[in-house]
């Protein structure tokens, strides 16, 4: 397993060791340990499981309260994974970076608490496998715009297939900043 530190602070590019032989492939999903061992201290407490098709684009999603961290992989086609740093305060508050995930390139990305998370689909079908650190609190879900013009994300699909939710979120300005992840340290949990 490699770790590549990407263009934000705390997220991650993480090259899996994926074994292939005249059978087909086997890799190491997650082993704690290790992502320990690399820094990665995310206790994970809910996975999910999205299956979409081509040119569908999800996002950009965070909850406020109950920030989750996301460990993100693709099991079956190939996405173009992207977070958006949303921490009030941050020197990098609004910007992104992006990867290509897919089956056959064995990459995960780990994006911290504090950013906004979304995938395009660029394969005929992609299911995208993620580990959460919080429950799924629908009262504390916020979307951002896709096309934010402040964000300027460079997606590689012009016209995308959203949800009514994606399609009305709002821009990052938008959105009042107090209930935005702030950079102060968490509470420990009881």
């Amino acid at each position: 397993m490699k770790i590549t530190p990407l263009s934000l602070p705390d997220v991650f590019l993480i090259q899996l060791d994926v074994h292939r032989d005249s059978r087909g492939f086997l890799f190491e999903a997650y082993q704690n340990e290790r992502y320990l061992a690399a820094g990665i201290t995310a206790q994970f407490v809910q996975d999910n499981v999205s299956h979409s098709t081509r040119g569908v684009l999800r996002g950009l999603h965070f909850q406020e309260p109950f920030a989750q961290a996301k460990l993100v992989s693709v099991v079956e086609g190939e996405i173009f994974d992207v977070a958006v740093d949303v921490r009030v305060g941050s020197s990098t508050f609004g910007r992104w970076t992006g990867e290509v995930l897919a089956r056959d390139n064995g990459r995960q990305m780990f994006i911290p608490e504090g950013f906004a998370h979304g995938f395009a689909v660029l394969s005929e079908a992609a299911t995208v496998v993620y580990k959460l650190s919080d429950f799924l609190h629908p009262e504390a879900g916020r979307s951002i715009a896709w096309n934010d013009p402040a964000i300027r994300i460079a997606w590689p699909i012009a016209e995308p297939i959203l949800s009514r939710q994606d399609a009305a979120a709002p821009c990052l300005s938008a959105i009042p900043r107090v209930t935005l992840p702030s950079l102060e340290p968490k509470q420990a949990r009881e």
